[in-house]
């Protein structure tokens, strides 16, 4: 059935561009106004020179990666996916990945994380302190007091080199200079992004390092499932995979504790929509202005990979789940959202119209003794596979 409808949205697309172009004095359609079904389509949506720029030396592009039925496009500026298009339950292709329509506007915005590789450590760290073998290190503070995902100019900023061995395999390549925001050591950082045949976009992560250091790599992907600029998220289902968070204080730093999700508005080890509880008198949602936490992934395995979310569309029946040999993730409810960035669909970044579900270490775990360690030695290499998997319910 999807193939049939798939085929009838490639005729509908190829009609809607065969009168499109006869009509030479008009703009290009919206993002909104044209189904993306073909490689062309997508292009038209989304032009690649609207990317191509020089950053720091160094140049940037859009590349696309497919298989049967997804899209992603990637650049290689900050590492960042820029839109993921995807079959409803219907058949219409669906773009549930929130991002921006150029690099000046990912430059210029007041947003610097959507979709962006980050690093060298995603999340907070209190105060940007921490030890390793006895040595005191500082990170730029950029969340109040805090240093968030890699300090003032983390990974989010870097031009990466890219390689594009195939249609649905894309290669990034950052080496970060020792004491980068405050890091010790070189670090050789490699992120190979690619869909599967199994509608899967797989995020596998490396990196060597000279010296000791600390490293959390993650990709900061804004989701809606309903697709780009249709409203708010509230109404998504979500079951995470976790019978405990890591409670913060008001800064958002854990405080240690692993606490349990029963009898709590964290408890999503059975479908809740998002926004059932979000309102609920709840010291931590009001420290985060919503859902801004850690969740503990309990083991659950599918394939080898820890099973850490399930999220569903309500009016798409778009389902997403998420995998990864990671210990835990950050559930965002897009708290912080303000209407302030004008997305590639036309529609703005407004309050809670996307979430974020960032596979992760803990966070601030260089403070936090129980917390699993994010320390790489000379000789070891970081690796780590999160998978992201669409289907239709």
């Amino acid at each position: 059935m999807k193939k049939i409808k798939s085929f009838y949205v490639l005729a509908l697309s190829i009609t809607v561009l065969i009168f499109s172009c006869k009509d030479n004095g008009k703009k290009e359609p919206s993002p909104k106004s044209v189904p993306a079904v073909s490689d062309n389509s997508y292009k038209n949506l989304l032009p690649e020179s609207n990317f191509d720029t020089v950053i720091d030396g160094k140049s940037v592009k859009l590349y696309w990666l497919h298989n049967k039925d997804l899209t992603l496009a990637i650049t290689n500026y900050g590492g960042r996916l820029v839109g993921l298009w995807t079959p409803d339950k219907n058949g219409k292709m669906t773009d549930v990945l929130i991002g921006r329509g150029s690099t000046k506007a990912y430059v210029e915005g007041p947003e610097s994380y959507f979709g962006a590789t980050i690093g060298r450590v995603g999340n907070r760290i209190a105060k940007g302190k921490f030890k390793l073998d006895g040595k005191a290190y500082s990170i730029v503070p950029n969340n109040n007091e805090n240093a968030l995902h890699g300090g003032e100019h983390g990974f989010q900023d870097k031009v990466w080199n890219a390689e594009q061995p195939n249609d649905h395999t894309l290669v990034l390549y950052y080496t970060s200079p020792d004491m980068e925001e405050g890091f010790p050591g070189n670090l050789t950082v490699k992120v190979t992004y690619s869909l599967t045949d199994d509608d899967e976009v797989k995020m596998e992560y490396e990196a060597t390092t000279d010296q000791a250091t600390i490293v959390n790599l993650t990709n900061h992907a804004y989701w809606n499932l309903n697709g780009e600029g249709n409203g708010t998220i509230l109404d998504h289902s979500l079951v995470l995979y976790a019978d405990k968070f890591t409670p913060v204080d008001a800064g958002l730093i854990p405080t240690g504790e692993l606490r349990d999700v029963g009898g709590t508005p964290f408890n999503f080890t059975s479908a809740h929509t998002i926004g059932e509880r979000i309102a609920t008198d709840n010291e931590q949602l009001k420290y985060g202005g919503g859902y801004d936490h850690n969740f503990v992934l309990n083991g659950t395995e599918v394939g080898g990979l820890n099973h850490a979310a399930t999220v569903v569309g309500d009016k798409s029946g778009i389902a997403m789940d998420i995998y990864t040999e990671e210990p835990g993730i950050q559930f965002y409810s897009g708290n912080f959202m303000a209407g302030a960035n004008l997305l590639k669909s036309g529609a703005k970044d407004d309050y809670r119209t996307a979430f974020a579900l960032e596979t992760q270490h803990f966070p601030d775990a260089p403070n936090q003794p129980n917390f699993p360690p994010i320390e790489l030695r000379p000789g070891e290499t970081y690796h780590t596979v999160s998978i992201y998997k669409f289907s239709d319910k």
